[in-house]
């Protein structure tokens, strides 16, 4: 199984300083997984399901102790 390092285009779209450019990593991200086979297709969704899940974790823990921080 490949690793796609979703991570890398996450941050170059959080970096990226145009729409232009936002746009050119999000078509980069697109045109990398049309290369796909079915099969690595399955990996690469899998993955990416994963490191959202993750990200979106991270996020939560940073709101709820913003949140808390808020209480006291």
């Amino acid at each position: 199984m490949k690793n796609y390092n979703l991570k890398s285009y996450h941050v170059r779209g959080m970096n990226a300083t145009t729409d232009e450019e936002k746009l050119a990593i999000n078509q980069e991200l697109k045109d990398l997984y049309e290369s796909l086979s079915d099969e690595d297709k399955k990996d690469f969704n899998e993955q990416l399901q994963t490191f959202l899940v993750k990200e979106m974790a991270a996020i939560k823990s940073v709101y709820d102790a913003t949140k808390t921080d808020d209480l006291n």
